[in-house]
């Protein structure tokens, strides 16, 4: 609901001190599954009140050790870059709507319980958001990222993706680029679409930063790449960036770059890499 892993992780948190704080007040009329799920979504919706946390990538390592029938709300193509991006744009209420209701397969008195609203209007708010996102996505879930176990030929992929950077050859890397390609770079940088725009600024940004390292990961069912920096006088490549890659028929259809260093360690990944013979 908040796309954004460190504020999820947070609000666990602050689910659990609410619902231990308020536990007398729970009087079993619903089930202990629906009280949580009305503390968890007031605690985000208190947070969509004020400006939103910036979109960020979450660990498939994390989503493989969820337990329980409400991990399919996660284990779907809904956990793509592309489905999140594509709720931010939803007014908080219809987001908590649509999550419930599609997500969870909540029915709309359960819903309309949680939100303390009615059913009528939980039934208004879920059309509302479900015509906004076909709005934006006419395709519906098939162009969201598909989740799927990379193949040999993704997987060849990404290895072309990072030898390219590790090389320092730009050339390398436009190629593997289709033409409508997209690059993001958040927290909130900008965005580049087609290749006669990415182009020059992988160029730039290549060329500019220092030598690259990158290792392979995977975040949000999508594959991606942890990326290292080692600037001009330093002696350890740090921890730069991450980068989600949607690809499709051997070609990177999208690049997604999160400016999070500080995620490093939740993606089991180091926060510094040596350089060779150090």
């Amino acid at each position: 609901m908040l796309g954004s892993f460190e504020a999820a992780e947070d609000h666990v948190q602050e689910v659990f001190l609410r619902a231990w704080r308020s536990r007398d007040a729970f009087e079993q009329r619903s089930s202990a599954r629906t009280w949580l799920y009305r503390i968890a979504t007031n605690v985000c919706l208190d947070t969509l009140r004020r400006p939103a946390p910036a979109l960020q990538p979450y660990p498939d390592e994390l989503l493989d050790e969820r337990p329980g029938p409400d991990a399919l709300a996660v284990d779907r193509e809904t956990i793509s870059l592309a489905f999140l991006a594509a709720i931010q744009v939803l007014p908080a209420r219809q987001r908590a709507v649509l999550m419930l209701r599609d997500l969870l397969s909540m029915s709309a008195d359960e819903t309309a319980e949680i939100l303390d609203t009615t059913t009528p209007a939980v039934n208004s708010a879920l059309r509302r958001a479900r015509a906004a996102l076909r709005e934006r996505w006419p395709g519906g879930r098939l162009e969201w990222a598909p989740v799927s176990e990379p193949d040999a030929d993704q997987r060849e992929l990404v290895r072309r993706y990072i030898d390219a950077h590790e090389s320092a050859d730009p050339s390398a890397l436009i190629e593997l680029l289709r033409d409508d390609v997209r690059l993001s770079i958040e927290p909130r940088v900008g965005s580049w679409h087609g290749k006669d725009r990415v182009a020059p600024a992988l160029r730039r940004d290549m060329m500019s930063e220092g030598s690259w390292r990158m290792l392979p990961t995977a975040a949000n069912r999508q594959p991606a790449v942890a990326a290292y920096i080692l600037r001009p006088g330093d002696t350890q490549f740090r921890a730069f960036v991450l980068i989600l890659l949607r690809v499709s028929r051997g070609s990177v259809v999208a690049m997604d770059v999160f400016e999070t260093p500080q995620l490093f360690g939740a993606f089991g990944l180091p926060s510094v890499l040596g350089t060779p013979g150090a």
